[in-house]
Order: C-alpha cells, then structure tokens, then sequence
C-alpha cells in the first residue's frame, strides 16, 4: 500500500508544508464571463428572494453582488484549507486506526473459519440427537403398549384364577367374617366371567369355569341351610327379634345379596321362609298380647247408656256394685282420660304386671298400647327388611298376618262400642300416631292407619246419633222429676259437650262443631218440655235457670270456654233470669209493680194530675209495712230455689235492683202530686232500702 510512503514523506515536510505549492494562487479579482450564461428565469429568482433578509440587507445597503460573492467564496476556501490542515494533523492516528482495522479483519476471518467448524459440527449433533429422540418415542410406545398388556392380563389373571384358600373356606370353612370376603370374591369372578365376551372364549376359562361353578353351588347350598336356620331360632319362644336381627342376620347381609345375585330361586326360597315365620311369629304375638289386654279391658258404655235415657232404665241403680261411680261418671265425662293424649309417646303396657296389680283400664289406653306396639315393630321390621332384603315389599307380606289379627280385634270391639268419648280419643290417638309415623318418615303404616281412623269415625257418627236421638226421643214423663233444680241429663249432656269441645280444641273439626250445635238444639227442646211440665210458671223458669246455670259452669270448668254452646246458653239464662225477676216482684209487690207500669217515667204535670193520693197512699202504706218481710221472703226463696248460690245472689242482686227501680219511679209520682207531701212521713228512704239490699246480697 502506499500510504506507508506518503505518511513518511509528510513526516519529512512536515515544519515546511505550504498549502500554495499545492493550490496555487486563487485569482478571485477576475471577471468570469461565459456566452453560454442566460438570464432566463433571472426574474423568477428575484421574486424568490424578496423575502430573503440577507438578500434584503445587501440590497438597502447598496453593497455589490459580485464583492460580496467573492468574498464569501474566499471564506469557503479557507475553511476547506483549514479542514485539510486538521486532517493532516491527524493522519497518524489514520494509519493506526486502519493497521487495527486490518488485524481485526483477519482475527474475524479466522473466528469465521471456527465457526463454520462449529456450525458443520453442530448440525450433524442435531441429526443425531433427531434419530435418537425418534428411538426414544419409539421405544416408551413399546413400553406403553406392554405395560397396558402386563396390566390387563394381570387382572385378567387375577379375575379368572381361583386361589386355593378360598376354596378351602368356601367348602369346609363356616360362615363368618372370612366366609364373607371369599363371597364377595367368588361374585366378583362369576361376574368378571359373565360380564366380559372375550373371557368366554379364552382357553383359560374352559379350566376354571367348572370349578367357580361347583363353588358357587356350595356356597349356595352352605348359605341357605346357614340362614335358614337363624330363621327358625326367630321362632323360639322368648327371643328377641331385634337384637337377633340387628346383631345376627345383618351382620350376614352380604349371604342374602350373593343369592339375589347368583342363585335367584334359591333367594325366593329364602325370601318367602323369612316372610312366613315374621308373619306366624309377630301374628303370634301380637295374638297373645291381644289376649292378655282384654283381661284389663273396663267396660265404660253399653247401648243405654245415652244422654236421653232415664237412670232407672240403665239398671244403674239396681246395679251389683261391680263398677264404681267414676266409672260410670266416665261415659259421659272426660276427666283423666284425657291424659292418655299426654302419654302417647309412653311405651305399651306391659299386661302381666298390669294383671298382677288388678288394674283395669278403659278401652282407649288398651287401644293406645295396642297401636304402639304395632307402629314400633313395623318401624322396625321396615328399617330391617330395607336394609337386609333391599325391598320395602316384604314389609307388606309379613304384616298381611298381624294386621289381619289386629282388625278382627278391633271390629269386634268397635261393633259393640257405644262410648263416645272413648271413640273419638281413639281417633286422636291415631292421629298422633299417623304424626309419629311421618316425623320417623317410615310410610309402611299410612294405609292401615287411614282405614283404622276411616272405621272409627262413622261409629263415632252412630253413637253419637244415638245420644242425639235419645234426646229428641226422650220420654218426658218418664225423666219428669217433680224437682227444680239441674236435672240429671243437663248434667250428663254439660259433661258430654265439654269433653267433645275440649277433644277438639286443637283440631277445629267443623262436622264435630256441627253435630254439637244439633245436639244444643236437642237438650234445649227437651229442657222447655220439662220444664212445660211443672204447673207454675215461676217453677218452670226456676228449673230452666237451674239447668242451663249447671251448663254453662261445667262448661267453664273444662277450659274451653264451652265455644259457641256456652255463648248461647249465657244469653238465655240473662233472658230466664230478667223473666225470673220479674215473676218474684210479681208475687210480692204485684200492686206496686201494676202502677208504676201503668205511669211512664217521663210524666207530665197535667198526667200526674189525674193520680189522687187516694190511689197512691194504700200502695206507699202497704210498701212501708211489709217491704222487709217481702225481702226476707225473696230471700228464703232465691236460697231454696236454686242450687247454684252465687247464681242466686246475682239473681237476688238484680231483683232487688228492680225493685229499688220500681220504688224511686213511685215516690217520683208521689212528689208531683198535689198534696203528696203528705206522704212523706210513710216514705221510705231510698237509703234505708239500700241498706236492706246490701244486708242480703252479701256473699259467702
């Protein structure tokens, strides 16, 4: 290269360089001309520069174009002269910088060589690490595809092959724990060989087949002679069927599934031997339990006894004396029967040890223990039946019998049951029960005892009839006692509406509500027919007071608020008790009562005018004289008369009231009279009169 020679030839010059020998001398003075030049477009640039503040300056300071271009001219040559003398001063550096050029040139030119090694190398790498993840995919197929096969035929393997310990416990071993698993798989292999196609046609299958089914029939044969026999130890005498169920039979649920499975008609051998011992032994039971409830049954109601009929037909009277009075009290009086409703949840009673003590009881506590019973054993036998079988049908076929026994008893007792109250607490009884039932979400039941509270209320409907009849039907003369006070059928109809009421408080049954308003109607008829037999009319308003006051307080005392009988008689006895009153002023003060209703209370002057003292002074004189005896006789006679002794105080109270009433309005008239004033000395007081009405409307 010749830039080695250059840069040392300048090294040599380099105090003497002149820039002259090279450029020579500028001849900037001279005038260049050409005849080429052209002034075309001249003007077109002028306008151009108009703008131009420079070209502006120039033009207004009048300098000349061609000076001042030279002069500019000048200024660029000596820049390019001193950009040349800058570059000289640098032209080591230029060398230098161009030896490290060419030796970075040639180092990368062998980088480039290794490189391209490298690249060459690394490609044949890429190919081989292709190949060899070729093989590896290849290879982890194969072992997918023997692992799957290992897998498969394993199982396969595993499924068909029988070991020869389950053999031993299958054929010589007893039914237990152990029995159980080799059950489970023995099904599972006769399932595995029925489930599967291609097993069938495997040669292994051909080996084994005959001996899964020579098990199969042993284990059979072994399982039914097994729980057969645990059926039959349900028959013993004395045994509980629960623990034996719940403790025994369950524990060997899975012999009942493997014949469900695989021995089809052996499992309804077993399914009907099951259904026919429940069915003898719980129809056993419940038989003998019926049995020995009888002996404790007490008889409350026969066909007489009815609201409508007289004492003495009952032969109550000329009675053994076998029954006691609260016994018969009890036909038509609700009294602690009650509490059986409140003892629903208590278990049956226990027959014996109620014999043993000489109890007796009522037929709806026998009843109540009856249904108890009953509803907890089917709870039981459901839950178990589901859970050993897995049908709730079976429950049906073993209760056909203990149903069966249970209804033939209870019709015969329902056909000749005439107690009322009896019968409709049996209906409450079912009802809790059906509750019961439904909260333990056991339905087994709901048909049995639909039909049971289906039977009882129309025999609820006839006895009921029959006390209503009886009333309507009643032999007036016959029950007719020459007696005011409460007759005996107000007493034993109060008592029969107040238990009624109280049964179905909390049940609002609108048809009992109804029959009750019938059965009101029938008591008030009869009550006027009665009445209408005393010859006083006095005596018939005392007996209805009497009667209808008894009413209305055993009604209060059931804590019903008697609904809508006690309403109806309250207002009838205002009615009796305002006739009653006046009938007893009547008797005694029948002038004075006579004159005061002849004379309005807002009388005139000119009316009053026409009343002599002539006419009042014997009725003024007469009141005087006697109005304490008068009192003191009403007295003896509210006392005597009615039974109820605050009924008669509030009955005295009121006629006393009335008379007060009846003597202001005639010593009122006797002050409008003229001359009146006269009288005043045979007045009484008002006060005098109060003070005898507090004397005997004080109360015990």
């Amino acid at each position: 290269m010749e830039a080695v020679p250059a840069a040392e030839a300048l090294d040599g010059h380099k105090d003497r360089f002149d820039l002259g020998v090279f450029v020579g001398d500028l001849a900037l003075d001279e005038e260049l001309t050409s005849d080429d030049e052209s002034l075309e477009g001249l003007q077109q640039e002028l306008d151009d520069c108009k703008n131009d503040q420079e070209v502006a300056n120039i033009l207004a300071n009048g300098i000349k174009l061609r000076a001042y271009t030279k002069g500019v001219e000048n200024n660029i040559r000596q820049v390019e002269l001193d950009s040349i003398q800058d570059y000289i001063k640098e032209s080591e550096n230029l060398v230098l910088l161009h030896d490290q050029i060419r030796d970075c040139d040639n180092i990368l030119s062998q980088m480039e060589t290794v490189l391209t090694g490298f690249q060459t190398e690394i490609g044949s790498i890429s190919s081989e690490i292709k190949v060899l993840q070729e093989k590896s995919m290849d290879m982890g197929l194969k072992l997918k595809n023997r692992k799957a096969a290992e897998s498969k035929l394993s199982k396969f393997v595993e499924d068909i092959i029988v070991p020869p310990r389950m053999i031993d416990i299958i054929v010589d071993g007893e039914v237990n724990d152990e029995y159980m698993r080799a059950l489970k798989t023995l099904s599972k292999k006769i399932k595995f060989i029925d489930a599967d196609p291609m097993v069938k046609s495997s040669k292994a299958l051909k080996d084994v087949q005959p001996e899964v089914e020579r098990l199969r029939q042993k284990a059979v044969s072994k399982i039914f002679e097994f729980v057969i026999q645990k059926f039959y130890a349900l028959r013993k005498p004395k045994t509980n069927i629960q623990i034996l169920q719940q403790s025994v039979l369950l524990k060997y649920k899975y012999t009942i599934i493997f014949l469900k499975e695989h021995a089809k008609e052996i499992y309804a051998e077993v399914r009907a031997a099951y259904i026919d011992t429940m069915n003898k032994v719980l129809s056993a039971h419940f038989r003998a339990y019926i049995q020995a409830l009888e002996k404790l049954q007490m008889d409350i109601a026969t066909s007489t006894d009815l609201l409508g009929v007289e004492t003495r037909s009952t032969g109550f009277l000329f009675s053994i004396g076998k029954e006691s009075l609260k016994t018969r009290s009890s036909v038509f009086a609700l009294g602690e029967r009650i509490n059986i409703l409140k003892e629903i949840d208590q278990p049956a009673l226990i027959p014996h040890i109620a014999e043993a003590k000489s109890q007796k009881y009522p037929y709806e506590v026998l009843f109540r223990s009856l249904q108890k019973l009953l509803i907890n054993t089917a709870t039981s036998e459901y839950l178990f039946t589901d859970d050993f079988f897995g049908e709730e049908s079976i429950f049906h076929d073993i209760f056909a019998g203990p149903i069966q026994v249970i209804d033939e008893h209870f019709n015969a007792v329902l056909l000749n049951c005439y107690d009322a109250i009896g019968i409709m607490l049996m209906i409450r009884i079912i009802h809790q029960h059906q509750l019961i039932m439904f909260r333990r979400r056991i339905p087994c039941l709901d048909s049995y005892l639909d039909k049971v509270n289906m039977s009882l209320w129309p025999r609820f409907k006839m006895v009921f009839d029959l006390h209503l009849n009886s009333l309507r039907n009643a032999n007036i003369k016959t029950l007719w006692e020459d007696d005011v006070h409460p007759h005996y059928v107000t007493r034993r109809y109060a008592e029969f509406t107040a238990s009624l009421v109280h049964l179905n408080v909390e049940h609002g049954d609108g048809q009992l509500d109804l029959n009750l308003e019938r059965l009101r109607m029938a008591i008030e008829d009869l009550l006027v027919k009665l009445a209408k037999m005393f010859s006083k009319p006095k005596l018939q308003t005392i007996f209805l007071i009497n009667n209808y006051d008894l009413t209305i307080a055993i009604l209060k005392e059931a804590g019903t608020e008697g609904g809508k009988a006690q309403l109806h008689f309250e207002e009838v006895l205002k009615s009796n008790i305002a006739i009653y009153v006046e009938e007893l002023l009547q008797e005694h003060f029948s002038d004075l009562i006579r004159f005061v209703k002849t004379r309005p209370a807002d009388e005139t002057a000119t009316s009053s005018e026409k009343v002599s003292i002539s006419e009042v002074e014997p009725l003024v004189k007469d009141f005087a004289s006697r109005y304490k005896a008068a009192i003191e006789l009403m007295h003896k006679d509210v006392i005597t008369s009615f039974s109820n002794f605050l009924c008669g105080m509030e009955i005295l109270r009121s006629a006393l009231a009335q008379l007060l009433l009846y003597y202001t309005r005639l010593t009122e008239c006797v002050k409008r009279i003229n001359g009146g004033s006269a009288l005043n000395k045979d007045l009484v007081s008002i006060s005098s009169i109060l003070f005898e009405i507090k004397k005997y409307s004080r109360t015990f």
